[in-house]
């Protein structure tokens, strides 16, 4: 006798077995098991090249995982809704199960997926995504999303916790075999030039090492975490942003294990709410874009869309590639190429630096970081921008203007950072390590250090920069 029909599990962003809502239904079902991913860039924004890199290695990892419980991934290029329902004819699938992202473009799809299903006879059940709340959820009294990050963490938390995450299935029963394309095929990873070496030095991706990583967070990190978060000389991050943004764990997974590791220890209560805090700032994020899916192109402000912004290709290149003459800017700079993450109080100084001492367009800063950040998130990236430059939401004022060297003073007070990542500056003393231009010649001298030569003077003077951008901020206000 024949057995049931299998069912399909359309992965995504949701690179995981545990807490996984689609897989675990379709296990639980004893039906015969079909994972699919389907490389497909024209639905949402196309990877940048970091982010593809690490997709690749996170679909390895997860190809592997089900691998060791009786599943196999199937890979397909194309666009999903045409590959999705030859994927259900070709195996006679009863039904697609799938998590839903909350963006406009998926959820078209969505939609469109289950008219094409429907005609052939295919059943379409889709489960919560990877947000805490759905954006549906937290609106204000004339049916819009919030646009105050404090307001709406304080919605958020009141909800209460969100669902406990499911355990990964323990076996799959095995679909039929299915043509699988290979995924070097996809050309998700650089060859010729390699430039993926700093990546794979920094990060190990796939869901075993994401819950290592939160473990080892929780353990050694979150104690501290409401004040170290801010160093970049310090291990104080969690460095779970890439983790989180393919999905390899879930937010629901991070909340609960936060909440049990400070029941259990008291005194990391303060880090953990920080922490939950900077989950809540990635769900605001997300319901931003929700709301307005051209987050990444158009001003959440429209009164700065007359913003005198400059064309400088000279200065852009500088800037990307940490030549700016200002230590702390060109360490994030070069730390981001690297490594394809960049600390989170330098993400604001380097970002403030473009759109404010250089006045570039925010959007070239944002499409740079979309290109060579490993955990490039479609909400997070565009909002994150837009509120450096004033024209986001719960957008730090315009006039606010970090000053490169008190931030790289303040938070990297020694210059380990710097000297890390700018190592033409590593024999500078600490007090002249973020401003060497102060430094005498025999200072320099005895340090290696040549300005104009193996390291750049500054792209503009700070106070001259500040003033500039705040001429030009006054302009569109009385404009």
């Amino acid at each position: 006798m024949p057995g049931p029909p299998p069912i399909i599990v359309w992965f995504r962003d949701d690179l995981r077995l545990s807490d996984h809502l689609a897989l675990h239904a379709a296990a639980r079902t004893g039906a015969p098991v079909i994972c699919l991913y389907v490389l497909d860039d024209t639905v949402g924004r196309p990877l940048g090249g970091a982010a593809r890199w690490w997709l690749a290695q996170s679909l390895r990892s997860l190809a592997a995982g089900l691998a060791a419980i009786g599943g196999a991934l199937t890979l397909r290029r194309g666009p999903a809704a045409k590959v999705i329902p030859e994927v259900a004819r070709e195996s006679d699938a009863a039904a697609l199960y799938w998590n839903e992202i909350a963006q406009a473009p998926h959820q078209a799809l969505e939609t469109k997926l289950k008219g094409s299903l429907a005609k052939l006879g295919v059943a379409s059940r889709s489960f919560p995504g990877d947000l805490l709340v759905s954006p549906g959820t937290i609106r204000n009294k004339d049916g819009r999303g919030l646009r105050v990050f404090t307001p709406f963490w304080r919605r958020v938390l009141a909800l209460g916790d969100p669902p406990k995450p499911l355990p990964a299935p323990k076996a799959l029963r095995p679909g039929p075999e299915l043509a699988s394309d290979a995924l070097e095929s996809f050309g998700l990873e650089p060859a010729r030039p390699d430039w993926a070496g700093g990546l794979r030095e920094s990060w190990q991706p796939g869901e075993t090492h994401a819950h290592g990583r939160l473990r080892n967070f929780l353990k050694t990190t979150a104690r501290d975490y409401a004040s170290d978060r801010d160093r970049p000389d310090l291990p104080g991050s969690s460095r779970l942003s890439p983790h989180l943004r393919f999905g390899e764990i879930s937010p629901r997974q991070l909340w609960h294990a936060a909440r049990f590791a400070a029941a259990e220890d008291p005194a990391l209560a303060s880090g953990v709410e920080k922490f939950l805090s900077e989950l809540g700032w990635r769900e605001f994020c997300r319901h931003l874009l929700f709301d307005h899916p051209d987050l990444a192109t158009e001003n959440l402000q429209p009164g700065f869309d007359g913003f005198p912004w400059k064309h400088d290709a000279k200065a852009l290149a500088a800037w990307q590639r940490g030549r700016t003459g200002y230590p702390i800017v060109d360490a994030g700079l070069r730390e981001l190429w690297h490594s394809g993450v960049m600390h989170n109080r330098v993400r604001m100084v380097v970002a403030s630096f473009l759109v404010k001492h250089l006045l570039i367009d925010w959007r070239q800063g944002e499409e740079w970081f979309w290109d060579t950040l490993v955990d490039a998130d479609p909400g997070s990236n565009p909002a994150n921008w837009q509120w450096v430059a004033g024209c986001g939401a719960d957008a730090a004022p315009y006039f606010r203007v970090f000053n490169p060297v008190l931030q790289g003073e303040k938070f990297d007070p020694d210059g380990t950072y710097v000297r890390r990542w700018v190592p033409e500056l590593r024999h500078l003393p600490a007090k002249l390590v973020h401003q060497p231009w102060q430094a005498t010649p025999i200072e320099l001298a005895s340090a290696g250090v040549e300005l104009g030569h193996n390291y750049p003077r500054p792209l503009v003077d700070h106070a001259k920069g500040r003033e500039r951008a705040l001429a030009a901020y006054a302009k569109i206000r009385r404009g």
